[in-house]
C-alpha cells in the first residue's frame, strides 16, 4: 500500500461528535482561512493561535482580548479541548503515563520521563501499529487509524497542562527557562513515518517560534526503517533520527521485525549514512532492545559494531521490558554489560538505558491493552 493510500484509509477525524472542527493542528495560514469563513480578520486568528500555543488555553471564553460574540461563535464551530484522560499512572521514579481517549473514543498512550537535566515526552503517532515487531507490545494491537496533527499536539499540550508549564496570566509568553518538559520523542504507539504528513505538520508547529517553540535539536523521530521517508524527514524537518534496529543482519532482523523484508539493512543503513545534517556532533541513535538468547551474544555485538562502522552514531542499549505473554526475556545485567563493552571497545558510544516506569506498565501499549481487557464483558 502506498503512503497516500495508507493516509486515506487510516485518516484521522477532524471534527468531534458535535461537528466542531479542531483548530489545534492547523498552521497559522490554515487557521486564518478557517476563521475567514465567518468573516473574521487575520489578526483574530493570530490572537487565537497565541492563546492556544503560548498560553495553553482550552476554552474560547477565556480569550479575554476577543469580543464576546466571537468567543461564542468559536465555541459553536471549533474545538481546542484536550483528550479525555482515561488513566494516569505515576511511577516511583517520576515517570507519568497517560491513557488518553480521542474524540472518537480511540485510545493512545503518552509517557513523560523526567531525567536529571531534562524531561522527555514520548508521543504516539498512530492508534495501534501495522508493523508487528515481535518484541513490541504495540505490535500486538492492529492498526486502527493514524493520529491527526491535532491529536499529536494534544498529547504535548496535555503534558504541559499537568506539569504547569504555561505562563501565568500576567507573565510574558514565549520560551521559558526551567521547564520540566524539554524534549519530544516520536517513539510512542505507531510508526511515525507511516503517518508522515500529520507528524510533520504537528512537529512544524512544535518548532515554530510563535508556536510551542521547541527546538528541532530537542525533537527525535524514531522509525523502524521506512527508508523512502527518512531522507524527506531530514530535509523537511531536520529533527534527530533514531532507528529501531535490534539486529545486525537481515536474517535475524527479519525474524523479529517483518519490515526488514521490505526495507533490508543495506538500504536502511545507506539512508542513515546520507541523512541530512548527520555529523559527529549530531549523531543517529540506533535503538537496540536486548533479547535473551536472541540478539545478545558477543558475536552479535561484534557484527553490530562492524555494520555501523563509519556512521556517526550511538547505540542505545535497552533492557527488554517484559510484557504479559511475551515470548522474550531480558538478559542478565552482566550479559548486557558485556555486550556494551564490546561495542565501546570498537569505538561506539553504547549507553545502557536505565529502565523507567516498570511499576506502571511502561512498555508501550500495555496500558491500552489492560484498559481494553477490563472493558470486555465476562463470559458466562
Amino acid at each position: 500500500m502506498s503512503l497516500s493510500s495508507h493516509a486515506s484509509k487510516f485518516a484521522a477525524p477532524r471534527v468531534d461528535a458535535a461537528g466542531r472542527m479542531a483548530l489545534i493542528g492547523l498552521n497559522l495560514l490554515e487557521m486564518q482561512e478557517a476563521l475567514a469563513i465567518h468573516d473574521l480578520p487575520k489578526f483574530r486568528a493570530k490572537q487565537v493561535w497565541n492563546w492556544i500555543y503560548q498560553r495553553g488555553l482550552t476554552r474560547f471564553e477565556d480569550m479575554s482580548n476577543l469580543p464576546k460574540d466571537m468567543r461564542t461563535l468559536l465555541s459553536d464551530y471549533y474545538s481546542i479541548e484536550r483528550p479525555e484522560v482515561i488513566t494516569e499512572q505515576r511511577s516511583s521514579d517520576g515517570t507519568i503515563k497517560w491513557l488518553l481517549a480521542m474524540t472518537d473514543g480511540q485510545q493512545i498512550e503518552t509517557v513523560y520521563i523526567p531525567e536529571e537535566n531534562r524531561g522527555t515526552l514520548c508521543v504516539s503517532s498512530q492508534v495501534g501499529c501495522t508493523l508487528t515487531c515481535r518484541f513490541c507490545h504495540t505490535g500486538t494491537q492492529p492498526l486502527v487509524r493514524n493520529l491527526g496533527p491535532h491529536e499529536i499536539l494534544q498529547q504535548i499540550l496535555h503534558a504541559r497542562d499537568v506539569l504547569k508549564e504555561w505562563p501565568e496570566i500576567n507573565e510574558k509568553s514565549g520560551p521559558q527557562n526551567g521547564r520540566d518538559l524539554t524534549n519530544i520523542v516520536m517513539m510512542g504507539m505507531g510508526e511515525p513515518l507511516y503517518n508522515y504528513d500529520n507528524v510533520a505538520k504537528a512537529l512544524k508547529i512544535c518548532m515554530d517560534e510563535d508556536g510551542l517553540c521547541i527546538s528541532k535539536r530537542r525533537i527525535t523521530l524514531s522509525t523502524s526503517g521506512v527508508v523512502p521517508q527518512i531522507h524527506q524527514c531530514g530535509e523537511e524537518l531536520g529533527v534527530n533520527l533514531a532507528i529501531s534496529l535490534h539486529a545486525p543482519n537481515n536474517d535475524l532482523r527479519s525474524s523479529i521485525m517483518p519490515i526488514n523484508n521490505k526495507y533490508p539493512l543495506e538500504e536502511l543503513l545507506e539512508a542513515c549514512r546520507t541523512y541530512p545534517g548527520i555529523n559527529e556532533n549530531r549523531r543517529i541513535t540506533f535503538e537496540y532492545v536486548m533479547l535473551k538468547d536472541v540478539n545478545d551474544s558477543d558475536d552479535t555485538a561484534r557484527e553490530l559494531a562492524h555494520i555501523l562502522d563509519g556512521i556517526p552514531c550511538k547505540v542505545n542499549i535497552i533492557p527488554f521490558n517484559k510484557w504479559p505473554n511475551s515470548d522474550f526475556e531480558c538478559p542478565s545485567r552482566n550479559r548486557i554489560m558485556a555486550f556494551a563493552r564490546i561495542l565501546e571497545e570498537a569505538g561506539l558510544d553504547a549507553p545502557i538505558r536505565r529502565p523507567r516506569g516498570e511499576d506502571i506498565l511502561a512498555a508501550c501499549g500495555q496500558l491500552k491493552s489492560e484498559s481494553q481487557r477490563l472493558k470486555k464483558p465476562e463470559s458466562h
